[in-house]
């Protein structure tokens, strides 16, 4: 009997994914551990490997399908010398869903999916083994097709700018073309194939870029956001000499390969606030407002073609020294596409920080089902008036978005009195 290989739940809450790329043909012959095909999902792409050897006998999903539902049979392998029979097809064709439920709004800890039974993910770009490496076909500049050894990661940016990667020398392990191999040709001012040509009008095309996976799932989510959650904006300026004054000692007595940042110390501030105005940690469903005890926070981290979220857990339990290891491992990471799917599921609050781009103030999107973003701008000397005398100070602006669903104007305004307390006087998050 046939064996099929399912559309795989990559996290607790992926309900479908696009198969981006097929990596084996049928009639292949593939061996366990093998990387048989690519899936993009709202955080990252994936390799999927099999988990059995056998023969690709049936490809049923086609590469760069889009919203492939969650435990879709994409594939039928068999054995050696068995071959397909027409039960075999009819199954595939009866056990695949018809759509994928949508997690529900409401719930607190959505319920894992299963996991497909021939096939395993592995978060991309992949560690190099003595099997078989994933491949894909492009055409050459000659107009004949090569293959060529290239991470996912590395293939999504040459995309994305119009490189052509099959031009590009790999330096990874046996030649692969990775991150950095496309990252030198854009540094060097590699052209992309169809900037500057003209149409017959003389009017340059524009560059067209697909939706990524990732994309889609931001648009969806913050769109829902802004069309569901009635946002209310609060901002305050926090004057941060003090803070930054405590950071400078701390750092010169923090373990080593520890440098706690400003991030660091905002991040443990919001915990601080959350535990003084517990009102403000919990969500908002149809049937009531649930609230949670400890300060889960999610740290907004830019990747290529989006971002993604990673938590902090029980900051109100964790030194500042432990949150800066924590924080630097988690972004290096994200950046890289290596997290794990339980890593940037959950959160109760958003910290986005934008400060360290020179953005004075900005209103932030709620990442829903939170209830509540705190956008952080730059810390800059301005002019203040202390005691009745003109002064300069450091100040950072920062603006709370809640949802006024569950978060009123003055629960609002006490959460960040209490924040500020924490900022200004960095002393207190000490108790």
């Amino acid at each position: 009997m046939a064996i099929q290989i399912l559309m795989p739940a990559l996290s607790p809450t992926m309900t479908d994914g696009t198969l981006a790329k097929w990596l084996v043909s049928e009639g292949d012959s593939v061996s366990s551990g093998d990387v048989i095909a690519e899936i993009e999902t709202d955080k990252a792409t994936m390799e999927v490997e099999a988990l059995d050897d056998g023969i690709i006998a049936k490809i049923l999903v086609s590469e760069a399908t889009q919203n492939v539902a969650v435990n879709t049979v994409i594939a039928l392998m068999t054995e050696e010398g068995e071959s397909l029979s027409d039960a075999d097809l009819a199954s595939a064709s009866a056990s695949a869903p018809a759509s994928a439920a949508p997690a529900p709004a409401s719930s607190a800890t959505p319920t894992p999916v299963a996991e497909a039974p021939a096939v395993a993910p592995v978060l991309s770009p992949a560690t190099p083994s003595p099997a078989p490496q994933a491949t894909v076909s492009v055409p050459s500049q000659a107009g004949n097709t090569g293959r060529i050894f290239a991470s996912p990661l590395a293939r999504r940016i040459a995309a994305q700018n119009g490189i052509d990667i099959a031009a590009l020398a790999g330096t990874g392990p046996h030649g692969r073309i990775i991150k950095a191999d496309v990252d030198e040709a854009l540094s060097k001012g590699a052209v992309p194939a169809q900037q500057g040509r003209a149409t017959a009008s003389g009017a340059s095309a524009p560059r067209f870029v697909p939706h990524t996976a990732m994309r889609r799932v931001i648009a969806q989510r913050l769109q829902s956001s802004k069309q569901t959650a009635p946002h209310i904006y609060l901002t305050v300026e926090c004057e941060i000499d003090s803070l930054l004054a405590a950071r400078k000692q701390l750092n010169e007595f923090a373990p080593e390969g520890i440098k706690i940042s400003v991030n660091d110390m905002i991040i443990k501030a919001a915990g601080y606030a959350l535990m003084a105005e517990p009102d403000m940690n919990g969500f908002y469903s149809e049937e009531g407002c649930s609230y949670y005890n400890t300060a889960d926070i999610c740290m907004a981290v830019a990747v290529d073609g989006g971002l993604v979220t990673p938590v902090i857990h029980s900051v109100e339990k964790a030194g500042l020294a432990e949150i800066a290891g924590i924080t630097a491992d988690l972004a290096s990471r994200a950046r890289q596409g290596k997290l794990d799917p339980s890593e940037y599921a959950g959160g109760n609050f958003t910290i986005s920080n934008l400060g360290m781009f020179g953005i004075k103030e900005f209103s932030a999107v709620i990442n829903p089902p939170q209830s509540g973003i705190l956008a952080i701008g730059a810390g800059e000397q301005r002019p203040i008036v202390k005691s009745g005398e003109l002064a300069i100070a450091t100040m950072m602006s920062v603006t709370l978005s809640a949802d006024h669903r569950i978060v009123d104007g003055a629960v609002g305004a006490r959460w960040l009195q209490a924040f500020k307390r924490a900022i200004e006087t960095p002393a207190m998050m000490l108790l």
